[in-house]
């Protein structure tokens, strides 16, 4: 059981906290680039209880700085980009990507103490539409070579969404390979020619059975947890019939990403990010092996229940999350609309901004929960203690590691990890961007 104080230690991750020190050895997602493709590319960012400003200086370099000047605090979201760095509009002091000051114009003449003065930054890098910065000390660890970072950009699609949670409850659906048959249950299925874009509507591979069937149907899969040199893998298998199963693979990449399937041809990788305690966003990419994605059909598609600015949820606690009656009785399980997304919203927002751990009653099927839990407390421990962090990467690592497989199939039952193996396998080879290694 989880007690009180466990709970604390794991959900709390501002500045000085022991969830908060870990977080901070890793790359997290800090915004998307489409959030700076205004004519004047500088945005607040709220990451980890820390306000900082994003911006992107020339050459394309970004910058991610502590909000306030370190000179009196203005803020520097209203800074002017010019002379390679943001410059405050108070006194004029500029700064360079990584914090440095180049300029105090109003210091007298041949004074060089803006040598010495580096305001707070954190490195940044872009991947695929997504800007990650690393907010821990000293150099940053390099990134894995998964798919969805090495992906050519035409295959890849990035979004996000607002929750109004703590990051350890967004996490933990993503772990938890009952809740499909419930929470997304549709209560009859359709045509699976218009499940692009649109999560557990399509059909598994090799297979005209509609996901959603499956998940209706068959709600007591057996689930096998597998050890990874990221995290975890989830073996999910729902017997079908006496020779054919159903195989759902799926991933826990430590501290806090999923690598799922999204259909036959198409993957999830999503991180969930504290921007406080109290409250995350998801960000994800999609990553295709076939066609290149239609990135305004996906990104349509998703705002057509979300708001900007903010990848605001249309459907909030505000709204009872759109709940209807007569949609519970004749179209979903939960009455919530048929966009999955406000779905996980609801049963991760509803238990409250932080749900007290201490007074669930965890059952057999939550196997991911209880192992992410072991090994996050272990990893806590580990840095609280001055070790490294649990799976930490280097350069030699980081190019080795084994790309998430997530795939969603029927094959046979007398070779599961064979024949899942096997499709995985052939969708890389079978790419229209290459063999990839894995």
């Amino acid at each position: 059981m989880t007690t009180a104080a466990d709970n604390e230690l794991m959900t709390r991750i501002g500045p000085g906290t022991a969830a908060g020190a870990l977080l901070r050895q890793y790359w997290q997602p800090a915004a998307l680039v489409e959030e700076l493709n205004e004519k004047r590319p500088v945005v607040p960012v709220r990451l980890l209880g820390e306000d900082l400003v994003l911006f992107r200086a020339e050459k394309g370099r970004y910058g991610l700085l502590e909000r306030g000047c370190p000179h009196r605090g203005a803020d520097l979201c209203f800074g002017r980009l010019e002379s390679g760095g943001l410059r405050c509009p108070f006194h004029g002091w500029l700064f360079d990507a990584t914090g440095q000051c180049l300029e105090q114009p109003g210091e007298p003449p041949g004074s060089r103490a803006y040598q010495h003065l580096k305001h707070r930054g954190y490195p940044c890098e872009e991947r695929n539409g997504v800007i990650f910065a690393f907010l821990g000390e000293g150099s940053p660890p390099p990134f894995p070579a998964f798919d969805c970072f090495t992906a050519p950009a035409r295959q890849t699609f990035a979004f996000k969404g607002f929750w109004d949670c703590n990051w350890l409850q967004a996490l933990e659906v993503g772990i938890d390979p009952i809740h499909p048959s419930f929470l997304h249950r549709f209560l009859s299925d359709e045509s699976t020619d218009g499940a692009y874009g649109r999560q557990f509507r399509s059909a598994s591979a090799h297979s005209e059975m509609p996901l959603t069937q499956i998940l209706r149907e068959y709600p007591r899969p057996t689930i096998r947890i597998e050890d990874t040199d990221y995290g975890f893998r989830l073996v999910t298998t729902r017997d079908l019939s006496d020779s054919m199963s159903h195989y759902r693979i799926t991933n826990l990449v430590f501290p806090e990403a999923i690598v799922i399937p999204m259909s036959a041809e198409m993957t999830i990788t999503q991180w969930h990010v504290p921007i406080d305690d109290t409250r995350c966003y998801w960000y994800s990419i999609f990553t295709s092996y076939g066609a290149p994605v239609d990135r305004e059909k996906m990104r349509n598609q998703r705002l057509a229940n979300q708001t900007l600015p903010g990848y605001l949820p249309k459907q909030n606690r505000n709204s009872n999350w759109g709940y209807d009656p007569q949609d519970q009785a004749t179209q979903t399980y939960t009455g919530l609309g048929l966009d999955v997304n406000t779905h996980d919203q609801w049963a991760v927002e509803s238990p409250g901004p932080i749900f007290d751990r201490s007074r669930e009653h965890l059952g057999k099927s939550d196997v991911g929960i209880i192992r992410y839990r072991k090994l996050l407390m272990a990893g806590l421990r580990d840095v609280q203690a001055g070790k490294a962090p649990p799976f930490a990467l280097s350069e030699q690592t980081a190019a080795r590691i084994e790309r998430p497989a997530a795939v969603d199939t029927i094959g046979p039952r007398s070779e599961p990890a064979e024949y899942w193996r096997k499709i995985e396998r052939a969708r890389r080879e079978g790419s229209t961007w290459g063999s990839v290694p894995g």
